[in-house]
């Protein structure tokens, strides 16, 4: 599974404006910091203000600021709001054209572990997730992945 670009800068985002509580931040510095687009990151900022996630004030002293507590962010809430679908496979997707979809059952599958992969976000809140200050600094040097190591499963003769 994958997320959108947009609900990885608006959860970078949240993550940046929660480590510096009372604290006004820019798109400008955030998206420098991430070394992402400005104006996807502005996008992202402005949902986020709508949802009330976030209040943002435009103009020469403006910025975003975390609107709610850390605690009353819940991460699943925000990815079923960030996210335009989790329409894994074709047969989720209203232009469908695959023949087998009536009788498949790989559905039942793909939306139990799209269930998985969400109910794992509903467990956290972004005080979960909150890093000190000191950790957000831009370095270009190549950083070591990260993402999920998942076992092979055993060869079979």
């Amino acid at each position: 599974m994958r997320l959108t670009k947009f609900s990885d800068y608006a959860l970078r985002a949240l993550l940046f404006a929660a480590s510096r509580p009372g604290e006004r931040v820019t798109v400008e510095e955030t998206a420098q910091l991430f070394g992402i687009s400005r104006m996807h990151l502005k996008k992202v900022v402005m949902f986020l203000s709508a949802e009330g996630y976030v209040s943002a004030l435009r103009g020469h002293h403006g910025g975003f600021m975390l609107a709610r507590a850390p605690e009353q962010i819940n991460l699943g809430v925000l990815l079923r709001k960030t996210e335009p679908d989790f329409g894994m496979v074709e047969c989720f997707q209203t232009e469908n054209m695959c023949p087998i979809t009536r009788g498949c059952r790989l559905a039942e599958v793909v939306n139990e572990s799209v269930g998985a992969f969400i109910a794992a976000f509903d467990r956290y809140t972004l005080a979960d997730i909150l890093l000190p200050p000191g950790r957000f600094t831009r370095s270009d040097a190549p950083q070591p992945l990260r993402g999920p190591r998942l076992p092979l499963p055993p060869a079979t003769a």
